[in-house]
């Protein structure tokens, strides 16, 4: 195997080992065999143009020429022209596509959903990565810098992936990058000569001088390679700082205390009520006959500082067993306790323990810990609930709605802490919740008329294409336009119950999920919602339900006497199935007034079970296809391309090498000359033949004294008894044709670079061939039939 081949190879292995670093980011891995099969079609091509060989340039092109149709027969065959050349419908689907990629990326945990965005944006990386790193490696001859683009991706998939098996992928990558600098060190020691191939061994077989360089420097890349694992293992580490991922240095200590703090957990929360596939997050199964009110809580967000609500910095603590009473439950409120085992997807991996409120009691395996003030549970040191199933204890707390109304003054303390507002909150916030709440004995009843105002008599309608808003004019917005979803809703309440002097808080989590025939519960990424809490001193934190169509009022607001406007009945979750849908959700607002805005993005964005890519046939046959079209017009400008480096190159030291290159160099002149319009004349001896060809070509002296020097040459090898070895003679012939292209027109030109005349010898040695093939087999014919038989006898 060649050293450049050797580089070849090795600059591709480095690319898809560095690429398993993004093996974790996506499920499934379909697309590393794909894109394994693209990056060794790129890399085939350029091998072959640089045998041919191409210019440097030129080999760069013709390697992202093919990654481009590539990509087009892969993804955007059906907008492309027949199917292969990519025009402006194919580039504005890959437009279309990416853009559709990055917002899976922003929308989904890892392993995020195979889309076909993001399938692209991780074949074409690997693609476009490895071009880099074969055009700097293998084409320019310069491993150390095509290190850079390996870290480049590296560094993509280690900042995207939770930090499980950082130091694995690391290991794979650098093992790569290693190998293609041995690679390259190997190579050019070897152009040295025998002296850096190693000492000569004894008879014993022991080596008896030094160490031969390239394995000094395996053993070189092994220990610095070591060093880099095991020196970072010594560091002190940095947690709990911005750059931190959520989940990871939540916990400080042997588990005793500590703080968590975290970043808005509402962010995502849009995204995941208008995805086009309806994941499933997890599994549940309960113990209550009743699941209408059965929500999962995440995590409460009790600091509001005018533009957004968020949880605030908390002390945390080993997880309790049991869990303490809630704060402000009276003993004489009816509860119930429930048991609910659920099981989270492997792909959801949230911090924070979803689990109904309020929990008694938690079974789970891991590193979680305890926030006593929101009763949560958190994960500590990157501990996720990816794939974990676990078994909550809770109470169903079941007030009545005299309780409520009859509910003392809270604590100073706990008042003073959950009705704070800014005094950049809009003067409209407060306005709107007097008037709602006019003529209200109670803060129960001020309560249940900002649900209902805000659920039935507001004239509010649930869109999830509304934007959050995250600057102090947002409520005031919400309550002018009177469109939104959970976040605007909860936000809005919890903001004007504060105002009126009630304590609240906005919980995050999920609504009650969709019961399915085997009697669970399966809770989808739509499920996402946000809700307020409001405290009453001897029932606590109560929730209440302001969004249209989503979740159910909770049974305490329901009318006592008849007439009342206050919710009539449960209002079950709108919930999409888990499977892929392209129809509109089925919430009521969104149907009765622009259907449009429920619907999935596009009915094409829909995925199904098994990818829409065509197969592997395809594509390969669609491949050859497309460089059989495009090479069949170049061949003869390769052919001659490639004739004519084989010619001119290196050639051995013999007498008999000599000559034979000399010969060579000959031929490619008079092929020169014929390329531009001067027919070779075998009659002719070498002089002759010089002396015509600068005579037709009208060459200057000294593309002349070129000619004849390579014509004495030739009479020294074909007539001298002891011929001398003249130097210099290839790049003569390149001087000549340096000329030849001088003196005639562009025409001329072109004609000779892509149909050059000289290409009939393929032709006449294709003939010769054939007629000798022909010869042999008559000759053998009387063999083949055997010795005569007559006159024998039996």
């Amino acid at each position: 195997m060649s050293g450049r081949t050797r580089m070849t190879l090795c600059a591709a292995a480095a690319t898809l080992m560095a690429s398993c670093a993004l093996l974790p980011l996506v499920a499934p891995v379909t697309w590393f065999l794909q894109a394994i099969f693209l990056l060794t079609i790129q890399t085939a091509m350029g091998m072959a143009a640089r045998r041919v060989p191409l210019a440097r340039p030129l080999t760069v092109a013709a390697q992202a020429l093919v990654a481009l149709m590539l990509l087009t027969l892969t993804f955007a065959h059906q907008q492309a022209i027949i199917g292969a050349i990519p025009g402006p419908d194919a580039f504005r689907h890959f437009a279309d596509l990416l853009q559709t990629g990055a917002a899976d990326v922003s929308r989904y945990s890892i392993p995020a959903p195979l889309s076909d965005g993001i399938r692209l944006m991780l074949i074409g990386g690997v693609l476009i990565i490895g071009l880099a790193v074969d055009t700097l490696a293998v084409t320019y001859r310069s491993a150390a810098p095509a290190g850079l683009p390996l870290l480049a991706l590296y560094s993509v998939a280690a900042g995207l992936s939770d930090g499980g098996a950082d130091w694995l992928w690391f290991l794979i990558a650098a093992a790569g990058y290693l190998m293609l600098l041995l690679a390259e060190g190997r190579d050019r020691l070897s152009q040295w000569g025998r002296v850096f191939g190693g000492a000569p061994r004894t008879p014993g077989g022991e080596p008896s001088g030094a160490v031969a360089p390239v394995r000094t420097g395996r053993r070189i890349g092994v220990v610095a390679l070591g060093i880099a694992l095991v020196v970072p293992l010594a560091l002190p580490a940095m947690n709990s700082g911005l750059l931190d991922a959520a989940g990871t240095g939540v916990g400080l200590g042997s588990g005793r205390g500590g703080m968590v703090s975290t970043v808005d957990p509402v962010v995502s929360l849009r995204n995941n009520l208008n995805v086009d596939e309806d994941r499933e997050v997890m599994s549940l199964k309960t113990s209550t006959d009743d699941t209408s009110s059965l929500y999962l809580r995440i995590v409460s967000l009790d600091d509001f500082d005018g533009e957004t609500w968020k949880p605030a910095q908390r002390d945390i603590q080993a997880v309790p067993d049991p869990f303490p009473q809630p704060a402000g439950l009276g003993p004489d409120v009816r509860r119930a306790e429930i048991e609910t085992t659920i099981s989270a997807a492997d792909w959801y991996g949230q911090s924070w323990l979803p689990m109904p409120y309020p929990p008694s009691d938690v079974d789970i395996a891991g590193r979680w810990r305890y926030e006593p003030l929101g009763m949560t549970v958190v994960g500590d040191r990157r501990q996720t609930t990816r794939g974990v199933t676990y078994t909550v204890r809770s109470l169903d707390v079941q007030p009545t709605a005299k309780q409520l109304a009859d509910a003392p003054e809270p604590p100073a303390a706990l008042k003073r802490a959950f009705t704070e507002v800014p005094d950049s909150l809009p003067a409209v916030v407060a306005r709107t919740a007097r008037e709602v709440t006019d003529g209200a004995t109670s803060h129960y009843e001020q309560a249940v008329r900002l649900q209902d105002y805000f659920a039935l008599t507001g004239g509010f309608q649930y869109d999830t294409s509304v934007k959050t808003g995250e600057d102090q004019q947002a409520i005031a917005r919400f309550l002018r336009d009177k469109q939104g979803f959970c976040v605007h809703f909860s936000f809005a309440m919890a903001s004007m119950a504060r105002s009126l002097g009630i304590p609240a808080r906005v919980a995050v989590g999920f609504a009650p999920g969709t019961p399915q025939g085997d009697n669970s519960v399966s809770v989808g990424l739509r499920d996402a919602h946000a809700w307020p809490e409001l405290y009453f001193q001897g029932v606590g934190w109560t929730r209440f339900e302001p969004t249209p169509t989503r979740g159910s009022a909770p049974s305490y607001t329901q009318p006592d006497t008849p007439g009342s406007t206050l919710p009539d009945a449960a209002r079950p979750t709108q919930s999409a199935s888990t499977g892929p849908s392209a129809s509109p959700s089925a919430s009521e607002s969104c149907a009765g007034r622009n259907p449009e805005l429920c619907a999935s993005e596009s009915p094409g964005a829909a995925l199904p079970p098994g990818g829409n890519g065509p197969r592997w046939y395809v594509v390969l046959a669609w491949v050859l296809g497309g460089l059989a079209a495009l090479l069949t017009p170049l061949a003869p400008m390769l052919w001659r391309l490639r004739t004519r480096a084989a010619r001119l190159g290196a050639h051995g030291r013999t007498e008999a090498d000599v000559s034979l290159h000399t010969l060579a160099v000959w031929q490619e002149l008079t092929d020169t000359a014929w390329d531009f319009g001067i027919p070779p004349d075998e009659s002719q001896t070498p002089r002759r033949a010089a002396a015509r060809i600068v005579r037709l070509g009208n060459l200057d002296p000294p593309a002349a004294a070129c000619v004849h020097r390579v014509a004495d040459a030739v009479e020294q090898v074909l007539y001298a008894p002891s011929p001398r070895p003249t130097a210099g003679l290839a790049e003569d012939v390149r001087g000549v044709l340096s000329d030849l292209r001088s003196r005639v027109g562009w025409t001329t030109n072109v004609r000779a670079l892509l149909a050059p005349r000289s290409t009939v010898r393929v032709v006449w040695a294709l003939s010769d061939w054939w007629t000798t093939v022909k010869r042999r087999v008559a000759a053998a014919r009387p063999t083949l039939r055997g010795p005569s038989t007559s006159g024998q006898r039996g």
